[in-house]
């Protein structure tokens, strides 16, 4: 059982921790389909 499956998500992933691509391949994993996902500088 996939916990996000059919759902549709964001990702904004942090250039300092966790990059965009990242978050969104797990997401994908769960069963979301990822609509957006970027990797953004938080100064």
């Amino acid at each position: 059982m996939a916990i996000l499956n059919g759902k549709k998500v964001i990702v904004i992933g942090d250039r300092d921790g966790i990059p965009g691509p990242a978050i969104a391949e797990c997401a994908e994993s769960a069963g979301a389909e990822v609509v957006y996902y970027s990797t953004e500088c938080f100064v």
